[in-house]
């Protein structure tokens, strides 16, 4: 059986696959003509992506949380392994319904008890998996040997280095944020060191932010280069 792409018909010796390519290269084109001037073209791609995404939400949201969480349990619960409808389930229903009273001025202080409902669980679910995972896991840094020592009994001097730095940057840092006392003295020079770690700190992940941004310009250049241009020979 040929592919969907040799089967389905060549409309002007566009196929499916080329039209894709020319609808993306278009788009890419759209966004960036934004660093020339905010014009309607980019508007235009602006809402599209908005639209798309947002659609794509509501749909995913509809069979991965709605169908499987709540449909199913109440009026096909065979379908997920339960002897009898499991009516629990109409509870974060009803949350979900309340949700949708921001869109009536008369009863849209409904949406106040599943926000607060949401943000509750949310926020009870990331507090211990940040503490987890930053709290201690910086802690468990600056608690590391200064003199490490291998195996075979050697002394790690660059380990050492790096452990001496970040034991220094977090005090210095910590003592940038203490304001019980007077900057003065000691605590001066290290509330100004804390500065500094800081602003290597923001820095580098500004630059990794840069980078980031790179590599989806460089993998958009790539498509046009090798994926678009290539047609335009055909």
């Amino acid at each position: 059986m040929p592919p969907v792409a040799e089967a389905a018909p060549n409309i002007f010796q566009f196929t499916p696959h080329l039209l894709g390519i020319w609808v993306a290269a278009f788009l890419t084109f759209a966004i960036y003509s934004f660093l020339y001037a905010d014009n309607p073209v980019y508007k235009f791609a602006e809402h599209l992506f908005v639209g798309v995404s947002a659609g794509y939400g509501v749909v995913v949201t509809i069979n991965e949380a709605v169908i499987p969480d709540l449909i199913n349990p109440l009026f096909h619960p065979d379908k997920v392994d339960l002897a009898a409808p499991h009516y629990l389930a109409i509870v974060p229903g009803i949350l979900g319904i309340m949700m949708f009273s921001r869109f009536f001025p008369k009863i849209d202080w409904l949406a106040r008890w599943p926000m607060a409902f949401v943000l509750g669980i949310f926020a009870g679910l990331s507090i211990p998996t940040t503490i987890q995972a930053v709290l201690l896991k910086q802690m468990n840094g600056t608690m590391q040997p200064l003199v490490p020592v291998a195996p075979e009994g050697h002394i790690q001097f660059v380990a050492g280095f790096e452990h001496l730095l970040l034991f220094v940057g977090v005090i210095c840092v910590l003592s940038y944020f203490f304001f019980s006392l007077e900057h003065k003295g000691l605590l001066r020079v290290s509330s100004r060191m804390g500065v500094w770690f800081l602003m290597i700190a923001f820095g580098a992940g500004f630059g990794n932010t840069v980078m980031a941004r790179v590599s989806l310009l460089i993998g958009r250049v790539q498509f046009l280069l090798y994926q678009w241009l290539p047609t335009l020979h055909r």
